[in-house]
């Protein structure tokens, strides 16, 4: 059973406009990940050819090689934004709600 405290905060406008901020940019973020992960993917099992092209004439190193790149980097800055949101804006949200309803 939730306690009164519990029951406050989930009933707050400000921790449902939080959990509705935080989910959202969740789902965009990984919609973006998914998107050039599975793109990848797809790209490798139906041309093969593309990321198999040499960046230039003489090169060794094909296309593939900075797409793979691009997609780990991509992973980083989504992880890296994430949790710039969270530290900046969610936590102190999170802390608003908690002093505003322990006070009350």
């Amino acid at each position: 059973m939730a306690s009164e405290l519990t029951q406050r905060i989930q009933q707050n406008p400000q921790y449902q406009r939080l959990i509705k901020t935080r989910s959202a940019l969740g789902w965009w973020l990984t919609v973006l990940v998914c998107l050039a992960y599975y793109g990848f993917i797809l790209v490798v099992a139906f041309d093969k050819s593309l990321f198999a092209t040499p960046i230039a004439e003489g090169w060794i190193t094909t296309w593939g090689i900075p797409a793979g790149f691009g997609v780990i980097l991509l992973t980083i800055v989504v992880t890296a934004i994430y949790v710039r949101k969270a530290n900046r804006g969610f936590d102190r949200m999170v802390e608003e709600i908690l002093e505003k309803e322990v006070q009350s």
